[in-house]
């Protein structure tokens, strides 16, 4: 089917200039189908302020892929551009005649014009339209972040003079400050998130070109094609949408992690769950190769749960897309539970799992409990004479690998037995999830979370086992901030904000991740931050139950121990404040007090004075 070739083109395939915008836009023709239409919100607004007749400028910004050309060329087609006028390479700016007499200027790709004083010519009108008087015309510029920056800068160096457009520009990517007024900016890289992928996955997956597929002989009878099937699960047609649901909270996690998705990537990693397997060419499905995969009973080689991952594809493939890479830094696959591995290989023949293992796994007869995974279990578990040869059990461990990923996507959310985020490297990512929502929402944030962040700081701070999680201890060694072990109490605060004063949980606005706050004193003075990513979430959380801050990540350590150095510094301030307002202060003698934690026999640690006179 000529649509199923053309979205195995969107795949992470070798040659991968498919994905650029002009090729789509040719193999659209070739093809001859309805195009992969995304719903864009910031379009909308492009294509208003256009319309509006408002002076200035447009500067579509964002990273490979974010479809900044595919913006640029739906403003020339809303305005009445020509598509074969668009299509072709000269002249690489194009003009335009808008309906109310004003002349838009379109470069598709700032980083095409090549030729230095074609990029000055640019560049100048671009600034007097934003800063001058050119009201006839407006341009429509997209370019990458660097790169817009980077040409303001050289120019700016060749004029002798700072550009005035390169700050105001640089201050609104870093969310800093607003562009001058009568330049829009539409900053794409800035909407790469859950609702990117769900309209993404809803595009391609309820694509009106599907309805060709009624009729195929390929799903005749028992037959089951794994393209259509896929193509069902992402839909939520076999689980009410919990598979997208769940893969939604693995891109929102990943992007609270710093990675970003780009609609490209988000384009490539649907196409390939549709049509991933590891037998197909390339690791795609096209229609032709059904067959072979049915009557080779190879069909769950296709498991969408794996083409998630890239397993599909060679590993070095994978690694190309940055997509696939952050995936793969939930472990989903590698990382288990003891409850959970329990259920793959013995749920079959354990009666006390059986129920669990015929709910949970063996109702899934295309991707769960085949007869390949249940002969390979059996295998295992009698071990015959290959099973004990080395490498003999592979075929099983494989098959268990691709059973985790499965589980992850399928345990219903209220399975007390079986915790999906267990079998990933973020076992708290669903409490970070619910913190996030909670404190978007306004709604008070759940007292397990709130206590474990109070326990973990406490324990990274002290380097000592306290299970406190009313307070939080500012402590030092006496000297090196550094100091992994520090039993003496600088300062302490309420891990709940009272009077101004304690831990307050809240939403960075310039990140939109969650931050820790910490106020010695009440006032925005006192107070120092500290940004939650995931990675540090589970940190604290790991440290809080148990785990040694130094087995678990030293990058986060080194991170804490920052932000208690900064306490340190900000509770010294506080006293020399405190020392200078109150005049008069009594002379303490020569006396020195130190607070030092101890820990009870409960592991609650309190600070106790120790009075030190200091003689002449």
């Amino acid at each position: 089917m000529a649509w199923v070739r053309f979205l195995r083109s969107y795949g992470p395939i070798p040659n991968d200039l498919n994905l650029f915008d002009e090729y789509v836009t040719r193999g659209l023709g070739r093809a001859k189908v309805r195009p992969i239409v995304l719903d864009s919100p910031q379009f909308a607004a492009m294509k208003a302020r256009v319309a509006s007749g408002t002076p200035g400028s447009i500067l579509i910004a964002g990273t490979a892929g974010d479809g900044k050309t595919y913006h640029c060329r739906s403003l020339w087609a809303a305005f009445g551009g020509d598509a074969t006028e668009w299509a072709v390479a000269e002249p690489i700016i194009k003009h335009l005649v808008l309906p109310d007499g004003r002349t838009a200027v379109f470069v598709k790709d700032l980083s095409e014009i090549g030729d230095e004083r074609q990029s000055d010519q640019t560049l100048g009108l671009l600034e007097r339209s934003v800063l001058g008087s050119e009201d006839s015309t407006i341009m429509v510029v997209a370019a990458n972040h660097g790169q817009i920056l980077e040409r303001l800068r050289d120019l700016g160096m060749r004029q002798g003079r700072v550009h005035p457009l390169r700050k105001p520009i640089q201050d609104s990517f870093l969310l800093a400050g607003s562009a001058p007024g009568r330049l829009a900016i539409f900053d794409l890289s800035r909407t790469a998130r859950r609702h990117s992928l769900v309209e993404v996955i809803a595009a391609v997956a309820a694509h009106p070109e599907w309805e060709k597929c009624s009729g195929c002989q390929w799903r005749e009878g028992a037959r089951i094609c794994p393209i259509f099937e896929n193509k069902e699960r992402l839909l939520g047609n076999r689980d009410g949408g919990l598979f997208a649901q769940r893969l939604g909270d693995l891109v929102e996690v990943s992007r609270h992690n710093g990675w970003h998705l780009p609609v490209r990537d988000l384009l490539a990693l649907t196409a390939n769950m549709v049509l991933g397997h590891r037998d197909a060419k390339e690791g795609l499905l096209s229609c032709s190769e059904v067959a072979k995969v049915q009557d080779g009973g190879t069909t769950e080689g296709g498991s969408v749960y794996d083409n998630v991952f890239g397993a599909n594809l060679p590993r070095r493939r994978a690694n190309d897309r940055q997509v696939f890479r952050a995936l793969a830094a939930f472990g989903i696959g590698a990382e288990t539970t003891n409850g959970s591995d329990g259920l793959l290989v013995y749920g079959a023949d354990d009666f006390k799992l059986a129920n669990a293992f015929d709910r949970l796994v063996r109702a899934d007869t295309v991707y769960g409990a085949t007869a390949a995974y249940l002969s390979a279990q059996a295998r295992y578990l009698e071990g015959d004479e290959e099973a004990r040869l080395p490498g003999g059990a592979a075929d099983f461990l494989e098959r268990l690998e691709s059973q985790r990923r499965r589980l992850f996507f399928t345990l219903p959310n209220n399975e007390s037995d079986y915790a999906h985020w267990g079998m990933s490297a973020f076992n708290f990512a669903g409490d970070y999830l619910d913190l996030i929502a909670a404190l978007a929402e306004r709604r008070t944030i759940s007292e397990s979370v709130r206590g474990r962040l109070a326990k973990g700081l406490n324990r990274v701070m002290t380097g000592l086992l306290v299970e406190n999680f009313d307070r939080i201890f500012v402590a030092s060694s006496g000297g090196f901030t550094q100091s992994r072990i520090s039993v003496l109490c600088d300062t302490e605060v309420p891990a709940r904000r009272l009077g101004g004063i304690g831990m307050q949980v809240r939403i960075d606005p310039q990140t939109e991740r969650p931050m820790i706050e910490v106020s010695l004193v009440s006032g925005g003075s006192g107070s120092v931050g500290f940004n939650l990513t995931p990675v540090r979430f589970e940190f604290l959380c790991r440290v809080a139950e148990g785990a040694l801050p130094g087995s678990f990540s030293n990058e986060c350590l080194e991170d804490m121990l920052a932000f208690k150095a900064k306490l340190l510094r900000k509770a010294e301030l506080v006293r020399a404040a405190s020392k200078a307002d109150d005049d008069d202060a009594d002379d303490d003698g020569g006396a020195l007090t130190l607070n030092f934690i101890e820990i009870e026999s409960s592991g609650h640690g309190f600070s106790r004075p120790v009075t030190v006179r200091i003689g002449l």
